[in-house]
């Protein structure tokens, strides 16, 4: 085993005796000394006094042009615009189309070949996209000012984070889900009438149901307040339509 260095053999060495009256004697000399030692202390005058003196706190003036956060380092550069990316249609792996980042194009057309294909429309503005063939799901998220015209859906057609879409159907449309959206309008079919309609956190939301052989539509809003009460007898929490305005 490697020698061990005792770090504290020099203190060890130089360390006064525990009996050395004559040192303790010295100590308890200068302390009995009381107001004594304070008089060997440096008298602060009036020059030294930063309020007496106008020459000190002159110095101790922060210039007026000077910035205020020259101590905490500059001041940070303000955040760099979103990078814009470029518009695509594709179909990825033989099953997924994405329609993304259209801006101001009206002219959008997705041609589905497979009914199992989904189609995802993301971050697109002022854009038309229309749908050929029957599709499985849509998905309509982060859009602004768009509109989504299809001809058939096997599933449901979802809405979210997103501000005046339009969603159309030519034909069948079981669901569709409206999520965290400020203004949706979605325009029926005949041959969706009993289509299934839900929503959450969103607003001005209204369904156009055909009204004619004209091409007419009325229009339904859906409720967005609403009233709770608890059932005693059932023992549960029942929930209507609120017709306060």
């Amino acid at each position: 085993m490697g020698c061990v260095l005792d770090i504290f053999a020099d203190v060890k060495k130089n360390a006064a005796p525990s009996g050395d009256k004559d040192e303790r004697a010295a100590l308890f000399a200068e302390i009995n000394k009381g107001s004594d030692i304070t008089s060997k202390l440096k008298k602060v005058t009036a020059d030294m006094q930063t309020h007496k003196n106008p020459d000190l706190r002159a110095a101790n003036v922060v210039p007026a042009g000077a910035s205020k956060n020259s101590a905490g380092g500059a001041k940070g550069a303000a955040a760099a615009p979103a990078v814009q990316k470029p518009p695509r249609t594709e179909l990825e792996n033989y099953k997924n189309w994405a329609v993304e980042h259209h801006k101001g194009n009206r002219e959008i057309v997705v041609e589905v070949t497979d009914m199992k294909q989904t189609v995802y429309i993301y971050k697109c503005e002022n854009s038309v996209v229309q749908i050929k063939g029957k599709v499985n799901s849509i998905t309509v998220d982060g859009c602004k000012k768009t509109s989504v015209a299809f001809e058939n859906l096997l599933g449901q057609v979802e809405v979210i984070n997103s501000q005046s879409v339009e969603i159309q159907t030519l034909g069948s449309l079981p669901t569709i889900s409206i999520q965290k959206t400020d203004g949706c309008q979605v325009y029926l079919s005949k041959d969706s009438l009993d289509a299934e309609i839900v929503t959450s956190k969103s607003s001005e939301m209204n369904i156009l149901v055909p009204c004619g052989e004209d091409g007419d539509f009325s229009e339904f809003p859906i409720p967005e307040q609403f009233k709770t009460t608890f059932n005693k007898q059932k023992k549960k929490l029942q929930t209507t339509v609120s017709d306060i305005v």
